[in-house]
C-alpha cells in the first residue's frame, strides 16, 4: 500500500501550488518511504508515496499511459493483475511490473466498469487529459480496506482533494467525508455511484440468505484468499494474537509458504540442470517469505493472547516473535496512535495502540507486509454480543451492518496502525469471493449460545461464536490438523483485552485522573454531536480534537457500539458482555489472565 494526493481542477498557477502539494503529500509518507512521485497534467497535481511490495524495480507512481493522456496514482494491490492483461480485448503496452498499471488500460477499454473487475484493496486516482475539460474518476475497494478521503473548500467548491488520510487535505477543505467503500467519483457527472452491489449487500429490504453450510467450501474459499494474498516481491509475515481468527489465517499461510519453498526448491533444480545442459534456463522464481513463516503477537506479560499465540506458533513451527508493552508506554503512544488514526473511536483507539507498537517492532525486522485476520467477527457474528440476537434474521442484519462499517473501525485500525510504520496489511476474510460464500449461509446456522445455556453439537463441539468457520477447520483432506484445539475452540477475546486486561482498564484510570468532574458534566456543550459517554472517551476525543480541531474534520469519525437495541452493555469491550466470564466458568478452551 501507498499514499497518495489529488487536487483536480485548481485554477490559477498549478506549478506554484506544487511544492504545496508535496508538502501536504509528506505529511503521509509514513505510508510510502521508498519512493515519492509528482506530476502535473493541465489543472490537476498528482503526488504519491509509494511503498514497493510488487513490482518494486519498476513500479513507481503516478503511472502515465503512452501518450502521456492518462495519469493514475493508486494506494493497495491488484491480486488479479496478470489475468486483467491476459483479458483485454486491445494491445497494451506496459511501463512497468506494477500490479496496478492495468486500471489505466482497463480504463481505456470498461471506463468506470472496471472497478467491479478489480480483485484487491484499493483506492484510486485516475485522470484523463484526452477530453476537456479533464474526467477525474476516483475509487475505493468494496469494503474499505484501503483509506481515502474527498474534500473541497466552500470558496473554490469546485477544486476536489483527494488523499489517502486526512491530515494531507483537513486544512485545505472545509467541506470533508470518507470516501464510501464500494464507490467511485466521477467528474463528468459529478457524483458518487456505488459499484458493489453483492447479493447479500440488502439485508434491510428483507433480502435474507437461506443456504446451508458448505463446509468445504468456506474451507477452501477462505485458503484461495490467503494464497492471493501472498504475491510479494518483500518478504512478509503474520499477525498472530493466538485468536481463532489470526491462527486460520496463520495455519493457511504456513501451508502456503512451505508449498512456494517447494516450488522454489524444484525450479532452483530445474534451472541448474538446464544451464549444466545448455538448455534454456526458465525462468526464476523469488519466495518473499523468509524459508520459514515468521509470526508476530505483542501484549502485556503473561497476556492471554500472548500465551495462545506461543501455542500456535509452536504446533504452526513458525519462528514466533513475542514483544511486552507496559501500560504506560501504551498510554504514552497515545497521541501518535489518535494522529495516525484518525479517529476519537474508543474502540479503534484501545485496539490500534498495541498494533501501532507491534507494526513498528515487525518493521523494524524488514518485513513490509503482514497478513491479518480482521473481518471474521462481523462475517460470523463473533463478537459475544450477539449471543443475544432474538432471531436470525436480526443477526444476520447485524452482521451486514458491521460489514458495512469495517471501514469505519477494524479496517481503519489495521490500515492505519500499520501503515504509520510503512508495514501493509492484508486481510483474507475482506476476500470478495469468501464474502460471497460466507454472507450468504443462513445466520440460523451462524447463531450460538454461551455460559449456562451453552450447547454442543453431535461431536461434542461447542455451539460457540463463530462455530460454522471453526467446524470448517476442525479436520482436514490431508489428515493433519490446522490448529490444536484449544486454539481452533478459543472463546473470543477482543484484541484490546486479549492483550492484557490491565490495558483498558489502565487506560480508564488515566482518563479518570486527567478528565475533571467539572469538564465531563458540560461535555455536550463542548460537543453537542458523537457527545463522549465516558472520560475515557472524553479523552481521545480531547486529543483528536488537537490533531485535527476542525468540525468538518470530526464528521469523518464513526463511534463503534454494539447494538443497543438487544439489551447489551455499550462498552465496546468483550468482558463488558455478562457471558463473557460465564463462558469461561463454563469450561470454554482458552487461558484467561
Amino acid at each position: 500500500m501507498c499514499g497518495i494526493f489529488c487536487c483536480y481542477n485548481r485554477q490559477g498557477d498549478l506549478a506554484s501550488f506544487r511544492p504545496r502539494a508535496i508538502a501536504l503529500s509528506k505529511l503521509q509518507r509514513h505510508r510510502g518511504p521508498d519512493w515519492s512521485g509528482c506530476y502535473m497534467a493541465k489543472d490537476t497535481v498528482l503526488v504519491h508515496e509509494r511503498l514497493a511490495i510488487v513490482g518494486v524495480d519498476t513500479g513507481a507512481q503516478p503511472l502515465v499511459n503512452e501518450d502521456e493522456t492518462i495519469i493514475l496514482a493508486v494506494n493497495g494491490e491488484i491480486y488479479n493483475h496478470v489475468a486483467l492483461r491476459k483479458g483485454l480485448k486491445n494491445p497494451a503496452t506496459f511501463k512497468t511490473h506494477s500490479d496496478c498499471e492495468v486500471i489505466m488500460h482497463l480504463y481505456k477499454e470498461h471506463g468506470t466498469g472496471l472497478c467491479n473487475m478489480l480483485d484487491g484493496m484499493f483506492s484510486f486516482v485516475l485522470v484523463d487529459t484526452s477530453v476537456t475539460p479533464s474526467r477525474l474518476i476516483a475509487a475505493r475497494d468494496p469494503i474499505g480496506i484501503t483509506t481515502l478521503y474527498m474534500g473541497y473548500h466552500s470558496s473554490a467548491p469546485d477544486t476536489l482533494f483527494f488523499s489517502s488520510e486526512l491530515k494531507s487535505i483537513h486544512e485545505e477543505c472545509d467541506n470533508l467525508i470518507a470516501f464510501p467503500p464500494g464507490h467511485f467519483y466521477d467528474s463528468n457527472t459529478k457524483q458518487l455511484e456505488r459499484y458493489f452491489k453483492p447479493s447479500w449487500w440488502n439485508s434491510d429490504q428483507g433480502e435474507i440468505p437461506h443456504n446451508p453450510v458448505d463446509y468445504e467450501l468456506l474451507r477452501t474459499s477462505l485458503e484461495a484468499a490467503v494464497r492471493k494474498r501472498l504475491m510479494s516481491e518483500v518478504p512478509y509475515g503474520v499477525l498472530l494474537s493466538g485468536g481463532l481468527d489470526s491462527s486460520l489465517i496463520a495455519s493457511i499461510a504456513a501451508r502456503e509458504t512451505d508449498k512456494l519453498a517447494e516450488e522454489q526448491e524444484r525450479l532452483r533444480a530445474a534451472r541448474k540442470a538446464a544451464i549444466a545442459e545448455g538448455r534454456e534456463v526458465p525462468e526464476d522464481s523469488t519466495l518473499a517469505s523468509w524459508p520459514r513463516l515468521h509470526s508476530f503477537a505483542i501484549g502485556l506479560p503473561g497476556a492471554p493472547d500472548l500465551i495462545a499465540a506461543k501455542k500456535a506458533a509452536d504446533f504452526l513451527g513458525t519462528v514466533h516473535h513475542e514483544y511486552h508493552f507496559t501500560v504506560q508506554e501504551g498510554l504514552d503512544a497515545i497521541p501518535e496512535v489518535i494522529y495516525h488514526l484518525e479517529t476519537f473511536d474508543v474502540t479503534t483507539v484501545r485496539a490500534s495502540t498495541p498494533m501501532y507498537l507491534l507494526s513498528r517492532k515487525i518493521k523494524a525486522m524488514g518485513v513490509k507486509m503482514v497478513l491479518s485476520g480482521e473481518g471474521s467477527d462481523e462475517i460470523f457474528g463473533g463478537y459475544l454480543y450477539f449471543h443475544a440476537a432474538p432471531n436470525a434474521k436480526d443477526f444476520h442484519e447485524e452482521c451486514v451492518k458491521r460489514v458495512k462499517n469495517l471501514h469505519t473501525a477494524d479496517c481503519l485500525r489495521a490500515n492505519k496502525s500499520t501503515m504509520a510504520w510503512g508495514l501493509e496489511a492484508r486481510v483474507p476474510f475482506l476476500d470478495k469471493s469468501f464474502l460471497e460464500v460466507a454472507m450468504n449461509v443462513d445466520a440460523k446456522y451462524k447463531m450460538f449460545s454461551k455460559g449456562a445455556e451453552q450447547q454442543t453439537d453431535a461431536e461434542g463441539r461447542p455451539i460457540m461464536e463463530k462455530y460454522i468457520i471453526r467446524k470448517a477447520f476442525d479436520c482436514s483432506p490431508d489428515g493433519k490438523a490446522y490448529l490444536p484445539d484449544s486454539i481452533l475452540w478459543r472463546q473470543k477475546e477482543q484484541f484490546s483485552d486479549g492483550v492484557g486486561y490491565s490495558w483498558i482498564d489502565g487506560m480508564k484510570e488515566h482518563a479518570a485522573a486527567v478528565i475533571s468532574d467539572e469538564d465531563f458534566a458540560k461535555r455536550a456543550e463542548r460537543w453537542p454531536e458523537s457527545t463522549p459517554d465516558t472520560k475515557e472517551a472524553y479523552w481521545i476525543r480531547e486529543i483528536f480534537e488537537g490533531h485535527f480541531p476542525s468540525k468538518a474534520a470530526a464528521g469523518t469519525a464513526v463511534r463503534w457500539i454494539p447494538k443497543q437495541e438487544w439489551g447489551v452493555s455499550s462498552d465496546p469491550s468483550g468482558r463488558a458482555v455478562s457471558i463473557h466470564t460465564a463462558a469461561y466458568a463454563n469450561g470454554d478452551k482458552a487461558e484467561k489472565q
